[in-house]
């Protein structure tokens, strides 16, 4: 490909301008997270934080059974539907799978509720019985929320899904569990910030759904064969089961091993640490079909990838250097003192998930979109595997360090796996004199960092301070090695015009 036809490559533009929509999305939410966590570490002990993490985790797992992956068909057959004219079939797929996991994941949450026992027996947490009882409720609203989630990308409503998931949710949990609390109410109060959030983003999320899709959801319904909706979703849901346990799986180890206040300190880290994924994940939905629509391409999947791999790394990079060298402050202030425990584990984190998203993320976007679902279902098995490996034997011997060992060999090994996959199936890599300049801005700003960390003792200081110190020479060394490129001119336009002028190039 010439060098005049790289620089119009209009999936640069629909990258950056569709990811800025998720990015801010995505942003809020995070920023919610961020501030639920903080308001629960300081009103509950980490042995009850712990025992909620345990308890959601165990949600988290049980709801993909309830809902068979079958939700994941509707932004599949739908679309497809609408294209065709088909809409009496497209209200069919929504109507079909809505309440098929209604019934499924109804039933999972009564078999959850009726084994509860068993579950804090196993963990050897016999409150876990009384918050699985409570939270079993959410297996069927999860279900129906991750409905209107997939129903918004079929009918390409994102914005909506912002509201529901962004802005609705994470608010009213938190304005809920923050007056629980205060109430007295601990654990009860987590449990009912929960529920409350979640129910309330469904209300809202339906209302949205039917106002914007009524000329839809009024035709008449036209049932559809349910095998190809279960061929589809069921072969998903199995990786969705082996997703859900890698996402927790770190927490199922500590809990079995250790305490439910070790579990709490460690998701602590866990979450501060794999904050680092927010610039992959602002991205990656739209970076998939920009990689699938030209994958005969090879060069053009090649340019789009370094695109997406520089500004990953150029965002994230700092970042990690920013929570990698102040990561006792940052949990300190953040949270407090105790849990400043999980200072390595957030570390080791930072490195992992900062190699893993460069080159593709634990999902395999770029190889999903390539088409290569069985590598990424391999893959998905490797990262399971050695996560749950190093985890199980090294947690007993160094407690959480060794489930952050076991999630950072696993992320690396398959970040590895991705990059020599991606080679020897295409012959694609990301690795240019432009991706060495952003990685190699990251020694100077390490440098320029380590000494606010050294010489201040006041934790407020180096939060405050480290992150001008550290970005401010990450810019400079940037501007002064001309790392930016036309592409970078372009993807920053769409953020910001200012933005745009501001950029150095040639």
């Amino acid at each position: 490909m010439s060098e005049h036809d790289e620089g119009h490559d209009e999936g640069v533009t629909t990258l950056a301008k569709q990811g800025s929509i998720t990015f801010v999305g995505n942003v809020i939410n995070g920023a919610f997270g961020f501030a639920i966590v903080m308001l629960m570490t300081r009103f509950v002990s980490p042995s009850v934080y712990g025992l909620w993490v345990l308890s959601t985790s165990v949600i988290l797992f049980a709801q993909v059974f309830g809902n068979l992956g079958l939700p994941l068909a509707i932004d599949y057959f739908v679309p497809q539907y609408l294209d065709d004219g088909e809409r009496g079939k497209a209200k069919g797929v929504i109507l079909q799978v809505t309440a098929t996991v209604l019934v499924t994941s109804s039933l999972v949450a009564f078999a959850l509720a009726a084994g509860s026992r068993v579950v804090g027996d196993f963990f050897q947490e016999p409150a876990m019985r009384i918050a699985l009882l409570l939270l079993s409720v959410t297996i069927p609203m999860l279900a129906i929320y991750n409905v209107l989630l997939t129903s918004y990308y079929s009918i390409k409503k994102l914005q909506y899904r912002v509201v529901m998931r962004d802005l609705v949710r994470p608010t009213v949990r938190f304005a809920v569990t923050a007056g629980l609390l205060l109430s007295g109410f601990g654990l009860l109060g987590l449990i009912g910030g929960y529920v409350v959030g979640l129910f309330v983003a469904i209300a809202v999320g339906t209302a949205l759904f039917v106002y914007k899709a009524w000329d839809l959801l009024t035709t008449t319904t036209e049932l559809v064969a349910a095998k190809p909706l279960v061929t589809y979703s069921v072969p998903l849901a199995m990786t969705s089961v082996v997703f859900v346990l890698m996402g927790q799986v770190d927490y199922f180890v500590v809990g079995y091993f250790l305490n439910s206040d070790d579990v709490g300190i460690y998701r602590v880290g866990y979450m501060l640490g794999s904050g680092l994924m927010i610039i992959f994940n602002s991205l990656s939905p739209v970076f998939k079909p920009l990689i699938a629509e030209t994958r005969e391409n090879v060069d053009l999947v090649e340019q789009r990838f370094r695109i997406m791999a520089r500004w990953i790394v150029g965002i994230t990079l700092p970042i990690a250097i920013v929570l990698s060298l102040g990561a006792d402050s940052y949990l300190a202030v953040l949270y407090t003192p105790q849990y400043a425990a999980a200072s390595l584990v957030v570390i080791l984190l930072c490195g992992a998930f900062l190699f893993n998203v460069t080159f593709g993320g634990p999902d395999g976007s770029l190889l999903q979109g390539m088409g290569y679902s069985r590598f990424v279902f391999a893959n998905t098995l490797v990262l399971f595997g050695a996560n749950f490996l190093v985890s199980a034997a090294l947690v007993p011997l160094v407690g959480i360090e060794g489930a952050a060992i076991g999630s950072a060999t696993a992320l690396v090994l398959v970040g590895c796996l991705s990059l020599a996959e991606i080679y020897y199936l295409d012959g694609i890599h990301p690795f240019t004199r432009d991706f060495a300049k952003v990685v190699a801005a990251g020694v100077p700003a390490t440098v320029a960092g380590a000494p606010i960390v050294v010489f201040l003792e006041s934790d407020a200081l180096i939060v405050g301070l480290l992150p001008v110190a550290v970005i401010g020479t990450y810019l400079g060394t940037l501007i002064a090695t001309d790392a930016f490129t036309d592409e970078d001119v372009r993807m920053a336009a769409e953020f910001s015009p200012t933005l745009e002028r501001w950029l150095p190039v040639g």
